[in-house]
């Protein structure tokens, strides 16, 4: 691998050479592993010059003309061809996980400097380690489903998921032992996120060997923070800037949590006093009680039940809890999330120009990483496909050629630095010849194109979809027919409204719909529509749903299957298609602040097992306001008497648990059954469950807020004609310039059908309507500005005026035998003219 042979970086000035190239050959199609690398090394080794990479490998202070083993530290000179194609996949792969740490946000201050330390650094950027770091990860939470407390199905023994949790441990250390092959204690030390991970596996470890020891289980509440070790994997980048998020939300947010608890503080100190004296009201029997009774209060779980016992006495009483409500209910809390909703805007708007920031960073830190000795400006194409190689391995070699073309604006042959900061946008975008619009059977049997003709003319129809909508209405009308009529019993009510003989009319209607659909219109467009893609799924579950009613009568729950299809109506009205649109958008937002609440259940699941499991809820509660909820026998069970359930025996029913808390309907009731029967003190659990969900829904109300103000914004600034020219870049290939620019017949020849040989090819690249290709949109003005200033900071800095060089002393200016034939001088006057210039 790259990793065998570990050069150095450049430590003197630029020694020119003759521009020639490197005849890396590159399989179009394979598989492009380590045979495939080995292989271009061996042509590298072929040609009678070479490229010199002009800066190689991480941060070390050797001449890049020499290179260091990684294995026996020997220091030979950078002459050996292979030595140079080695150092070339080096940069590759440390210039694509630069730009993988600009996506994801990640620190820079993370890449080795001693060339033994490579090794270990290229393993763990890699796509299998990757997976295994999310697998070991993943199955460490999973333990919770089997250990004791476990659910009973899947129960293990002491012993097995003991070796199990060790086991994935180890994994997880082995990583953070690579990691100090080339960060250090010291550095790890900066990063709290990889402080407190190799704090809690220590913990956690030696907490495994104690189980395994004992071959039982003890207090373990260190198993609630489990989850950073997923949250910390390559995966969850997305969530972790979610985690962010609420963080830097947080101070607005306690500033008015604290404004709340004085307001519920002053009227349950005036509750205590107006009524304590009541022996019919336990609501305000003590202070404490007093303040329990209107923190529930502030969720509207005990209204008006609080309120009857102070309400019976006096009807002026009611005034107490209505301006009570109207303060903390409807102004404070409305208040705090128009704050909280304030303040994420403030934050999202900071976070897209950070992130546009450390993106141009990593760009610039690759560039280093892919300019040659001999063009230190500019990026040549064989650099730039040895990139996409590591960073997006999926790209085909066309693709690679159109992205090289659409960022060389200049058509020089080379990227420079501006043009190579565009490469994330580049990546994105898919591409496809320009007459991918004309109809899929242009070159079919001209009978059977007759016929799709007609088919592709008839889809066109102006008036087609409004046939399908008259359809799908006289659908809901047979349904609403179905559901009106009386049946003997539940199987046959299935059979009339799932499987009857107008729903097959109507499927079969339907499949005429998609058949025709995909004959005119071809199955990649037919595909790439949404919409389409959502008919096609819920008729073939209908059909699914009606095979199924026939097979197992007894699953009357298909029938939900068939109204999915009313759905589409409501793509006629504006207003939804804004709201579908939004929920497009929100889709990788709410799937982080999802994994967020997860996260949190989880962290208090392992808690409330720790502190409650093993209590017996049935009849806990006599003698209390509750102990109706709570009361059970083995012949009666009063109708509400089934609160015993919501306990937390294993991790699904804690989860189940924490659920119903989260909704806070009768949530007190099952706070106040578990200050019975463990501790008054308890309550702090639940209080501070509720808290923390009230903080991550709020947060996620704001950005869905946020979200559908920023796309009705983008709608009203943006017409029709300008999304699409945003969203779509034309591009024109020339025959003779590819042909200059390749230099490589085999790759030439794999392009041929794909291009017009001696013409010029025109394809459409096509980018996702995403959030951030919107904000690109919308912050125009202000991206030009974050860029200039960024600009300005780079020419006021020393190394950002000068990227390529680095500061050396007398001891690290390193002549080579080049060197010496270039300036026909000896090597100390060499030394000295270029301390001299620095």
């Amino acid at each position: 691998m790259a990793s065998a042979v570990i050069p150095n970086l450049s430590a003197d000035g630029y020694t020119r050479f003759n521009d020639d190239t490197i005849n890396l050959r590159r399989a179009v199609g394979s598989e492009r592993d380590g045979h495939e690398i080995e292989s271009r090394m061996e042509m590298c080794a072929a040609s009678e010059e070479q490229d010199l990479p002009n800066m190689i490998g991480s941060q070390s202070s050797l001449d890049h003309e020499y290179v260091t083993d990684g294995v026996s530290g020997e220091v030979r000179v950078l002459s050996d061809p292979k030595d140079i194609g080695k150092s070339w996949e080096t940069n590759y792969h440390e210039a694509a996980i630069y730009l993988e740490e600009g996506a994801n946000n990640e620190k820079f201050d993370s890449h080795p400097s001693d060339p033994k330390a490579v090794p270990a650094y290229l393993l763990v950027h890699n796509n299998w380690y990757y997976g295994l770091d999310l697998f070991t990860s993943s199955l460490l939470l999973l333990l919770a489903l089997g250990e004791d407390p476990a659910v009973s199905a899947l129960k293990l023994p002491v012993a097995a998921h003991s070796i199990m949790e060790i086991a994935a441990l180890i994994t997880l250390a082995g990583e953070l032992f690579l990691k100090m092959r080339w960060i250090g204690w010291r550095t790890i030390l900066h990063h709290k996120r990889t402080a407190i991970k190799c704090l809690t596996l220590v913990v956690m470890f030696f907490e495994a060997l104690v189980v395994l020891i004992r071959r039982s289980s003890h207090f373990r509440v260190t198993r609630a923070f489990r989850p950073i070790f997923l949250i910390d994997t390559r995966s969850f980048g997305a969530v972790r800037r979610f985690i962010r998020q609420i963080l830097q939300s947080m101070p607005p947010i306690l500033d008015m949590m604290g404004l709340l608890f004085f307001f519920v503080s002053t009227f349950a100190l005036l509750g205590y006093f107006l009524f304590s004296g009541d022996p019919h009201n336990p609501n305000f029997s003590s202070l404490t009680s007093s303040f329990v009774s209107m923190f529930v209060l502030l969720t509207t779980a005990n209204f008006p039940d609080v309120m009857m016992p102070a309400y019976s006495r006096s009807t002026w009483y009611a005034l107490f809890f209505i301006s009570y409500l109207c303060i903390v209910l409807y102004v404070l809390m409305n208040l705090m999330l128009a704050v909280v909703y304030e303040t994420f805007t403030r934050v999202e708007r900071d976070k897209f120009r950070k992130l546009l920031l450390h993106k141009r960073q990593a760009c610039r830190l690759a560039f280093r990483l892919l300019v040659s000795k001999q063009n230190p400006t500019h990026v040549r194409f064989r650099q730039f496909e040895g990139l996409i190689h590591y960073y997006a391995p999926n790209k085909s070699p066309l693709d690679i050629l159109l992205m090289f073309h659409y960022l060389d604006q200049s058509g020089t042959g080379g990227l420079s630095a501006e043009d190579f900061f565009r490469v994330y946008d580049a990546v994105t975008l898919t591409w496809e010849p320009q007459f991918a619009h004309t109809p899929w059977f242009h070159t079919a049997w001209p009978p059977l194109q007759n016929v799709l003709q007609k088919t592709h003319d008839l889809v066109h129809w102006k008036h087609f979809e409004l046939v399908i909508y008259i359809i799908i209405i006289c659908n809901g009308i047979a349904m609403v027919t179905r559901i009106g009529q009386n049946y003997d019993h539940l199987q046959e009510a299935a059979r009339a409204f799932a499987a009857s003989w107008d729903t097959i009319l109507f499927l079969a209607i339907f499949v005429l719909e998609a058949l025709l659909k995909v004959l005119g219109l071809g199955l990649s467009r037919y595909f790439s529509s949404g919409w389409n893609v959502y008919d096609f799924t819920v008729t073939l579950a209908a059909l699914l749903g009606v095979l199924l009613n026939y097979m197992f009568p007894q699953l009357t729950c298909i029938v939900v299957l068939r109204p999915l299809r009313l759905l589409r109506l409501f793509k006629i009205k504006k207003r939804y298609r804004d709201v579908f649109g939004t929920v497009v958008l929100l889709s990788p937002l709410m799937s982080s602040a999802l994994m967020v609440i997860l996260v949190l259940y989880y962290f208090f699941a392992i808690i409330g097992m720790e502190l409650f499991a093993g209590y017996n809820l049935k009849n806990c509660c006599n003698g209390t306001p509750v102990e109706d909820f709570y009361r059970w026998s083995a012949n009666t069970t009063t109708p509400g008497g089934y609160y015993y359930l919501n306990n937390f025996e294993n991790i699904a029913v804690s989860f189940v648990t924490l659920f119903e808390l989260m909704v806070v309907n009768n949530w007190f009731i099952v706070m106040n059954a578990y200050a019975v029967v463990v501790h008054p003190s308890s309550r702090i659990y639940f209080m501070l469950f509720y808290l923390l969900t009230s903080v991550v829904l709020t947060i996620v109300v704001a950005s869905v807020l946020e979200a559908f103000r920023f796309r009705i914004q983008y709608k009203r600034q943006t017409t029709k004609r300008e999304e699409e020219k945003m969203l779509h870049e034309e591009l024109h290939l020339k025959w003779e310039e590819i042909s200059r620019l390749l230099q490589d017949q085999h790759v030439l020849d794999s392009l041929r059908p794909h291009l017009v040989v001696g013409g010029t090819s025109t394809f459409i690249g096509c980018r996702p309507r995403n959030r951030e290709v919107l904000q690109n949109r919308m912050y125009r003005a202000e991206i030009e500005e974050w860029m200039n200033e960024a600009a300005a900071a780079e020419k006021i800095n020393q190394n950002g005026n000068q990227p390529f060089t680095n500061d050396v002393d007398a001891e690290h200016v390193v002549i080579t035998e080049s060197d010496n034939i270039v300036l026909g001088v000896d090597r100390e006057d060499t030394i000295l003219r270029r301390l001299t210039l620095r």
